[in-house]
């Protein structure tokens, strides 16, 4: 993959992060302990993908540099 095909999808994954926790954020208390447990887990995914996308990206950078 592109160095640039990689800032794109960490960005992306970043945005969907930021949505997620937003959501986490409005849903409050009340919510649904199902609700809470899904949106959790998909902050979960979210977090490892831009980890994820974070580590290819560096590795990309390194080997740029070499």
């Amino acid at each position: 993959m592109s160095v640039r095909h990689l800032a794109l999808e960490l960005y992306r994954w970043l945005k969907r992060l930021e949505e997620l926790e937003q959501a986490r954020t409005r849903l409050g208390p009340e919510a649904p302990l199902a609700e809470r447990n899904r949106l959790e887990a998909e902050i979960f995914q979210a977090r490892k993908s831009v980890e994820h996308y974070r580590a290819l990206l560096e590795g990309q950078k390194e080997e740029v540099k070499i």
